[in-house]
């Protein structure tokens, strides 16, 4: 449920790496919590996000939350296609509900702010 080769946020969100490009979205535990999604707001694309700072709003059927910037860096790409297809956060987070891809810098930094899997697991109370 928690893919090894991802970082994660104490806010829920998880981040990959691909250069210099940081994709990110919400976790499976932060979707099981909110249930059904019926409302995204990302940032814009060409946008800078700090770092653990509020960045877009996820509404649910249970609550409206505050997406985090798991990295800071300059937006290149939002996924659109979630605005049509909603339900892709709750049943592939890691996959085709991807939120935000940023150029980042100083990532190895930033890098060692967030959690590895085990570190996230336990957090959340799923693991030993």
């Amino acid at each position: 449920m928690y893919p090894e080769h991802l970082h994660y946020s104490k806010d829920h969100e998880w981040v990959s790496i691909s250069d210099n490009i940081a994709t990110y979205g919400i976790t499976h535990h932060a979707q099981n919590q909110l249930g059904d999604v019926v409302f995204v707001e990302l940032p814009q694309v060409g946008s800078v996000v700090t770092q653990f700072q509020p960045c877009g709003v996820i509404e649910s059927v249970k609550a409206v939350s505050d997406l985090f910037a798991p990295v800071s860096g300059k937006v290149v790409e939002v996924n659109e296609k979630l605005l049509d297809h909603l339900e892709k956060i709750n049943t592939d987070p890691y996959g085709e509900g991807w939120m935000v891809k940023v150029e980042a810098k100083d990532l190895l930094l930033q890098l060692g702010e967030l959690l590895r899997s085990p570190d996230y697991t336990k957090m959340i109370g799923e693991g030993a």
